[in-house]
């Protein structure tokens, strides 16, 4: 098969993909329905002896994943392999790692965003993730198609090199255990404020900042190595390590940010929703580095391709 007809299949298989992500948010949905449609256990009346009656308090009922949940998780892991498939052949179409403009990067970073929930079943059960997770990537895997999507073109010289192969594809790393730090510090911001519905059946609110911390720590190895990569690579191709590119100073600001939040979590004792706060911004500067800085300021690495 020729390229284009190669890339035309690879769109097609992007398609599918969301279209399985959008039931699979649609059953994880239902079950966060099922899930705040539970009620707490009445409270009932002890009585001492010879003593008032008094009322024990309401329990929460202890909901896990119901039919919705694992059907969910189910189509996901479907529309991942679509996705994953989608991926390999624009490489294949492209003749290089799929991963050289913004198109492509959205379609791999989100592809490592959702493997990232996918595989993290084999440590804990984030099921609970899933209407984030999966509403993320049809709302992401959208707007690329959309807005990003461009032929496969020839590499520019700056990334012919393998240094491409390394930076991007950890900084994709990184960007999913943010992803995935991101949903769960949303959660632990919902359940600091209220208890009730869905929420009563999550962990809780300090279990829910323990993971967001350990995921987000992983990420920020990850974007340690992609910090220091990209010095490496700029140093081959410009002759510098360091030139104040928008982009350098950007990958940057996000490292201080998650230092400063590893940092102050660890040793100045932030907890709570200082803490959720401070990881979120982290995540947002990512995504204001992948699009803004991307579409609107031109520099070295402006690789766009729009």
């Amino acid at each position: 098969m020729n390229t284009p007809a190669l890339d035309a299949l690879s769109l097609l298989l992007v398609y599918s993909a969301m279209a399985v992500y959008t039931v699979a948010f649609v059953a994880f949905a239902v079950d966060v329905a099922r899930r705040s449609a539970a009620r707490p256990v009445p409270a009932h009346e002890l009585v001492g002896a010879g003593g008032p009656a008094v009322s024990a308090p309401a329990e929460p009922v202890a909901i896990g994943p119901g039919r919705g949940a694992r059907i969910g998780f189910v189509l996901t892991v479907l529309a991942w392999a679509l996705h994953v498939a989608s991926v390999v052949l624009r490489g294949v179409a492209a003749g290089r790692v799929p991963w050289a403009n913004m198109y492509e990067f959205a379609l791999t970073g989100i592809a490592v965003i959702v493997g990232v929930f996918v595989l993290s079943r084999l440590w804990r059960d984030l099921t609970f993730l899933g209407v984030y997770i999966t509403g993320l990537a049809t709302a992401f895997l959208g707007v690329a198609t959309v807005n990003f999507y461009v032929e496969p073109i020839p590499l520019p010289p700056a990334l012919q090199s393998y240094w491409l192969v390394i930076h991007v594809f950890v900084a994709t790393l990184a960007t999913g255990f943010f992803a995935l730090g991101s949903g769960l510090s949303i959660l632990q911001l919902l359940k600091e404020r209220r208890a009730g519905g869905f929420l009563r059946s999550l962990p809780s609110s300090t279990q829910l900042e323990d993971l967001s911390y350990r995921v987000s720590v992983i990420g920020f190895i990850f974007w340690t190595f992609t910090l220091i990569a990209g010095a490496v690579w700029a140093e081959h191709a410009w002759g510098r390590y360091w030139g104040w590119d928008t982009k350098e100073v950007w990958t940057f600001i996000i490292w201080v940010v998650y230092a400063g939040y590893i940092h102050a979590r660890a040793t100045r004792g932030w907890r709570g929703s200082r803490s959720a706060w401070l990881q979120l911004v982290g995540f947002v500067a990512v995504l204001f580095n992948f699009t803004v800085v991307n579409l609107f300021f031109k520099g070295l690495h402006a690789y766009s391709g729009l």
